[in-house]
């Protein structure tokens, strides 16, 4: 619970009159656009991800990075690009993801652009596989000041976690997050926030458990789980789990949908977007291969693509019919389990 508090204690930092103004205008017009059912999109967004890279060192079965299966094209953040939009963010963003696609730590100056973040007040927060997270990595993390991290560990046994993490080595992640939980404790740091996940497939299910038990035994601050997105769910899906709880979809009329209900409309198009290595901006996470482009930032500003008919064209199409969009319907938003 106290690092609960503490990690809200370093959002809260972040804030200033404007951004909490701009706050409220982006939730004001998100409420209105659902009950007119017209796009209303005043405000800039309050939450991003950007990509540091499309490089992975895993080959997950339902990753593009992993499969290297992407119909963009692939690469790493130029740091001056990044060095120009994070100022020109820095007025509304409050909370940054380093992660979309990829291994974020491939990037050889990954906590170069985070201290650049932090230094225009903007929460930071990543997504590893935690194979990355060495003694000299470990001390810089710590030393950049970044507010939260998301390490995967999809199994607990190397047999069940290789299922998933396909070249991955779950000793070398337990490894690395037990070096980052002891190094935080004995340099007093109170950040980050270290979260330990689970991605829940059929392999890990029965291993869950042994997860949470060593992360609260080592001293992470949380130990959570997601279910997995699956691009064609079915009975005979290798991953499927067994349990519902642990699954996205439940089976209707014989056939495995999605449990979100698919409201036609999503917080998330009001309040955020996801930006790609060389600066396309797509509507969110699902949009793994960038299909829905809205707009290039090396050539315009994210304020004015942000309200852009291109935009504006697909936030109606939304709130006018969600299930029709490609991505939105296996998209885990207002879902009834862990997404």
């Amino acid at each position: 619970m106290k690092s609960r508090i503490r990690d809200l204690g370093q959002l809260l930092k972040v804030l200033t009159i404007f951004k909490i103004v701009n706050a409220l205008w982006v939730w004001l017009h998100f409420h209105l656009s659902k009950r007119t059912k017209w796009s209303s999109s005043l405000g800039y967004p309050i939450s991003m991800s950007i990509e540091p890279t499309t490089a992975c060192n895993l080959g997950c079965p339902e990753c593009p990075s992993g499969l290297k299966k992407f119909n963009r094209p692939t690469g790493n953040l130029k740091v001056q690009n990044f060095e120009s939009w994070v100022k020109d963010w820095s007025k509304h963003l409050i909370y940054l993801n380093f992660y979309f696609q990829g291994e974020p730590f491939i990037h050889p100056q990954l906590l170069d652009m985070i201290a650049l973040a932090k230094k225009n007040r903007i929460y930071t927060a990543i997504s590893t596989n935690g194979h990355f997270l060495t003694a000299a990595i470990v001390d810089q993390i710590l030393s950049v000041g970044l507010d939260r991290i998301i390490i995967s560990m999809d199994g607990f046994s190397q047999e069940v976690y290789e299922q998933y993490r396909v070249h991955g080595k779950v000793g070398v992640v337990k490894e690395g997050v037990e070096r980052l939980v002891n190094r935080k404790r004995e340099m007093g740091n109170t950040t980050p926030y270290i979260i330990l996940q689970t991605l829940v497939v059929k392999p890990n299910e029965n291993e869950i458990k042994s997860i949470q038990h060593w992360g609260e035994e080592i001293g992470v601050d949380e130990v959570k789980w997601k279910t997995a997105q699956l691009y064609d769910p079915r009975d005979d899906h290798p991953l499927m789990p067994d349990h519902a709880e642990y699954s996205r979809y439940e089976k209707r009329n014989g056939k495995w949908e999605i449990k979100n209900e698919l409201l036609d409309h999503c917080w998330r198009l009001w309040s955020g977007c996801v930006v790609t290595w060389d600066g396309r901006v797509v509507p969110c996470c699902f949009d793994k291969d960038a299909q829905y482009n809205m707009g290039n930032l090396t050539q315009a500003p994210l304020r004015q693509i942000w309200r852009n008919e291109h935009y504006q064209s697909f936030r109606k199409k939304v709130l006018r019919s969600r299930k029709e969009v490609d991505i939105c319907a296996n998209c885990s938003e207002g879902t009834r389990v862990w997404t």
